[in-house]
Protein backbone atom coordinates (compact mmCIF):
# COMPACT_ATOMS: atom_id res chain seq x y z
CA UNK A 1 0.00 0.00 0.00
CA UNK A 2 2.75 2.30 1.05
CA UNK A 3 4.66 1.65 -2.26
CA UNK A 4 1.36 2.64 -4.61
CA UNK A 5 0.70 5.78 -2.44
CA UNK A 6 4.49 6.85 -2.69
CA UNK A 7 3.84 6.10 -6.99
CA UNK A 8 0.23 8.12 -6.46
CA UNK A 9 2.48 10.97 -5.22
CA UNK A 10 5.59 11.05 -7.64
CA UNK A 11 2.28 10.88 -10.56
CA UNK A 12 0.39 14.25 -8.76
CA UNK A 13 3.77 16.24 -9.00
CA UNK A 14 4.80 15.58 -12.28
CA UNK A 15 1.31 16.07 -13.39
CA UNK A 16 1.61 19.74 -11.01
CA UNK A 17 5.32 20.37 -12.47
CA UNK A 18 4.61 19.30 -16.35
CA UNK A 19 2.67 22.43 -17.49
CA UNK A 20 4.81 24.44 -16.47
CA UNK A 21 7.48 23.34 -18.73
CA UNK A 22 6.49 25.58 -22.01
CA UNK A 23 7.65 24.05 -25.73
CA UNK A 24 7.24 27.62 -26.62
CA UNK A 25 10.79 28.60 -25.56
CA UNK A 26 12.98 30.60 -28.91
CA UNK A 27 14.86 28.09 -30.44
CA UNK A 28 16.41 28.47 -33.99
CA UNK A 29 17.32 26.34 -36.94
CA UNK A 30 19.74 24.67 -34.87
CA UNK A 31 17.59 23.83 -32.22
CA UNK A 32 19.61 25.99 -30.06
CA UNK A 33 17.83 28.34 -27.28
CA UNK A 34 17.63 32.54 -28.25
CA UNK A 35 18.13 34.46 -25.48
CA UNK A 36 18.31 38.21 -24.94
CA UNK A 37 21.76 38.60 -25.27
CA UNK A 38 23.13 40.41 -27.63
CA UNK A 39 27.11 40.19 -26.97
CA UNK A 40 28.53 39.02 -30.28
CA UNK A 41 32.91 38.15 -29.73
CA UNK A 42 35.12 35.83 -29.89
CA UNK A 43 37.69 35.60 -26.67
CA UNK A 44 39.54 32.93 -27.62
CA UNK A 45 41.21 30.89 -30.28
CA UNK A 46 43.08 27.57 -30.78
CA UNK A 47 44.09 26.23 -34.18
CA UNK A 48 44.89 22.37 -33.90
CA UNK A 49 46.76 19.92 -36.47
CA UNK A 50 45.55 16.84 -37.68
CA UNK A 51 46.89 15.14 -34.35
CA UNK A 52 44.86 17.51 -31.96
CA UNK A 53 47.91 19.27 -30.76
CA UNK A 54 48.57 23.10 -31.20
CA UNK A 55 50.19 24.31 -34.31
CA UNK A 56 50.31 28.11 -32.98
CA UNK A 57 53.34 29.55 -31.87
CA UNK A 58 51.53 31.85 -29.43
CA UNK A 59 48.36 33.17 -28.26
CA UNK A 60 45.96 34.28 -31.00
CA UNK A 61 45.86 38.18 -31.43
CA UNK A 62 42.08 38.74 -31.09
CA UNK A 63 41.23 42.37 -32.37
CA UNK A 64 36.94 42.56 -31.20
CA UNK A 65 36.74 45.66 -32.97
CA UNK A 66 38.51 45.33 -36.27
CA UNK A 67 36.52 41.17 -35.77
CA UNK A 68 40.41 39.73 -37.13
CA UNK A 69 41.99 37.01 -35.21
CA UNK A 70 45.89 36.63 -36.44
CA UNK A 71 47.47 33.57 -35.29
CA UNK A 72 51.14 32.67 -36.20
CA UNK A 73 51.42 28.45 -36.40
CA UNK A 74 54.79 26.58 -36.47
CA UNK A 75 56.35 26.08 -39.53
CA UNK A 76 55.79 23.02 -41.49
CA UNK A 77 52.38 22.77 -40.23
CA UNK A 78 49.79 20.70 -42.79
CA UNK A 79 47.65 23.92 -43.41
CA UNK A 80 44.99 21.55 -45.83
CA UNK A 81 44.36 19.12 -41.80
CA UNK A 82 43.70 22.35 -39.17
CA UNK A 83 40.80 21.99 -36.40
CA UNK A 84 39.85 25.68 -35.49
CA UNK A 85 38.53 26.17 -32.23
CA UNK A 86 36.33 29.11 -30.73
CA UNK A 87 35.62 30.19 -27.34
CA UNK A 88 32.60 33.07 -27.69
CA UNK A 89 30.33 35.27 -26.18
CA UNK A 90 27.68 33.17 -23.90
CA UNK A 91 24.50 32.01 -26.11
CA UNK A 92 26.29 33.21 -29.29
CA UNK A 93 26.90 30.74 -32.46
CA UNK A 94 29.32 30.30 -35.16
CA UNK A 95 28.51 30.35 -38.77
CA UNK A 96 29.61 28.28 -40.85
CA UNK A 97 29.71 25.49 -38.30
CA UNK A 98 32.95 23.59 -38.35
CA UNK A 99 31.99 19.91 -38.79
CA UNK A 100 36.18 18.54 -39.41
CA UNK A 101 39.39 19.79 -40.18
CA UNK A 102 39.65 22.78 -42.22
CA UNK A 103 41.46 24.12 -45.43
CA UNK A 104 43.81 27.32 -44.33
CA UNK A 105 46.29 27.07 -47.40
CA UNK A 106 45.38 29.80 -48.98
CA UNK A 107 46.62 32.78 -47.00
CA UNK A 108 45.74 35.48 -49.86
CA UNK A 109 42.27 34.54 -49.18
CA UNK A 110 41.81 34.15 -45.07
CA UNK A 111 38.92 32.45 -43.71
CA UNK A 112 35.93 34.28 -42.31
CA UNK A 113 33.44 33.28 -39.54
CA UNK A 114 30.51 34.73 -38.74
CA UNK A 115 29.68 35.12 -34.87
CA UNK A 116 26.08 35.01 -34.27
CA UNK A 117 24.69 37.00 -30.64
CA UNK A 118 22.20 34.88 -28.52
CA UNK A 119 19.18 36.84 -29.64
CA UNK A 120 19.94 36.47 -33.02
CA UNK A 121 19.89 39.96 -33.87
CA UNK A 122 23.92 40.71 -34.19
CA UNK A 123 26.18 39.06 -36.61
CA UNK A 124 30.34 39.98 -36.74
CA UNK A 125 32.24 38.67 -39.68
CA UNK A 126 35.47 37.48 -37.85
CA UNK A 127 38.43 37.10 -40.34
CA UNK A 128 41.08 34.70 -39.35
CA UNK A 129 44.71 35.47 -40.66
CA UNK A 130 47.05 32.93 -40.93
CA UNK A 131 50.98 33.62 -41.18
CA UNK A 132 53.71 30.72 -40.63
CA UNK A 133 56.72 30.92 -38.59
CA UNK A 134 60.06 32.07 -40.21
CA UNK A 135 62.32 28.85 -40.38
Amino acid sequence: MKRYTIQFLCMLLSMAILPGCSKDLPMDEDGLLITDRAECYVSNFELLGADFITVRTSNAVIDTMACTIDVEVQFGTDLKNLYPQFSLASDAKLDPKIVGKVDFSDLQNPKVYTVISGNRKVRKPYTVVISIQNP
